[in-house]
């Protein structure tokens, strides 16, 4: 997603420097071209032959600097670049940048810029919640530049608090929400399920299914870079969500089915991905649980039907995908759901095809609407919910 892609990296003067080694090393395994400028004082906490080492380019600090190739000039580099992130970014360039100073290599750069510009701060915490700081952050984020909150915790200086530099994995998640993807599901709302139900036996046991929740989890990273508002209603799940979405978590199918109901009206397209438990307790209160050589039987009920009641009350212009999970009959069985539902589209996978259903990082995946079956090879689950994503936004279209 991020292959061929030209990440321009600026250090400052901070002990959080040497995490910037780590940013500009998994980029370059993500296939970017990637570009350091530092500022003569990160030169005291981190050495730009490190830099050179990682990207095959040479560090550059001193604007006046001519030991290098006259193409990979302050305003070129800053017009080729497709993201520049400053990481870890001191109170000092935050401040030249906000008043338009450019003394610098960095600052100089920043301001010939046309390409979204990150700023992650990293200092003491009194330093960072200091008015005059603050007020340069406020300035800044009015002319759009993009500042990552830091994080919280221990600081180099052992104080506890606000002004950590968050760790590499945020901040890559931040350049691929920039840049992975054209916004072409921007001003989109999209509503998504992810992950297994949990239906309470007694205060130990309960009903549930395989779902590691990673296809759901797929489709809100997805739509999250291409723009959209997104709300993910998950199960739990060992994974983290992603952070542009706003993550509901329910245990029950009942929570789930509220969650649902509550955002379903103002929601553009909704995906179904979650397994939910398909039996609940009859009654939770006068559960009883026979017993019987070693046998035990319960009364059950079944959960509500998230996915129909959707349907049902589909507004105008609303997309909706529901998941089906076959083990034989895929595709009739997927078109029976497609009518009974009112969904526009059904992705259906076989639990017996290999690389596919619970728990595996890939899919195969088969996209049915009512005039059209499109079949998906094997491919990570991450493409699959892009895929999806595109099929949906044709439908959306039409």
């Amino acid at each position: 997603m991020l292959k061929n892609k030209v990440v321009v990296v600026g250090v400052t003067g901070s002990i959080a420097a040497y995490k910037s080694a780590q940013l500009v090393s998994d980029l370059v395994k993500e296939g970017c071209e990637v570009h350091v400028i530092m500022t003569e004082n990160a030169v005291n906490f981190i050495n730009p032959i490190t830099f050179e080492t990682l990207t095959g380019r040479k560090c550059l600090v001193d604007t006046f600097d001519r030991n290098f190739e006259y193409s990979v000039t302050h305003v070129s580099l800053s017009q080729k670049a497709d993201v520049f992130m400053i990481a870890p970014a001191s109170a000092n360039i935050i401040g030249k940048i906000a008043n338009g100073i450019a003394d610098d290599m960095l600052s100089t750069m920043v301001m010939a810029a046309k390409c979204p510009v990150l700023i992650a701060p990293a200092m003491n915490k009194y330093m960072f919640m200091n008015t005059i700081v603050q007020e340069n952050i406020e300035k800044l984020k009015r002319h759009d530049y993009r500042i990552i909150s830091p994080a919280v915790g221990r600081l180099a200086c052992n104080d506890t608090g606000v002004g950590k530099l968050p760790d590499v994995d945020v901040l890559i998640e931040h350049i691929k929400h920039e840049i992975a993807h054209e916004k072409d599901y921007k001003g989109l709302k999209v509503l998504i399920t992810a992950g297994p139900t949990q239906e309470s036996l007694d205060p130990v046991r309960y009903i549930t299914n395989h779902s590691s929740g990673k296809m759901g989890y797929a489709i809100a990273q997805a739509a999250s870079e291409r723009g959209a508002e997104v709300v993910l209603v998950s199960g739990e799940v060992s994974i983290k969500p992603p952070i542009f979405a706003e993550c509901i978590n329910v245990k029950s199918a009942e929570e789930m089915f509220n969650a649902v109901a509550e955002n379903l009206s103002d929601s553009d397209v909704v995906i179904m991905a979650a397994a939910v438990a398909d039996y609940t307790p009859d009654s939770y209160s006068d559960n009883k649980i026979k017993k019987s050589d070693g046998d035990m039987s319960i009364s059950l009920k079944r959960t509500k039907d998230i996915l129909k009641y959707a349907g049902e009350h589909k507004a105008d212009g609303q997309i909706i995908c529901g998941f089906s999970m076959e083990t034989e009959n895929l595709v009739e069985n997927s078109r029976q759901k497609l009518e009974k539902k009112n969904c526009d589209m059904i992705a259906a996978n076989s639990i017996k095809q290999s690389g596919a259903g619970f728990k595996t990082d890939t899919n195969v995946i088969t996209l049915i609407t009512e005039d059209d079956i499109k079949e998906l090879p094997l491919m990570s689950k991450y493409d699959a919910a892009n895929n999806i994503l595109d099929e949906l936004m044709k439908l959306k279209k039409i």
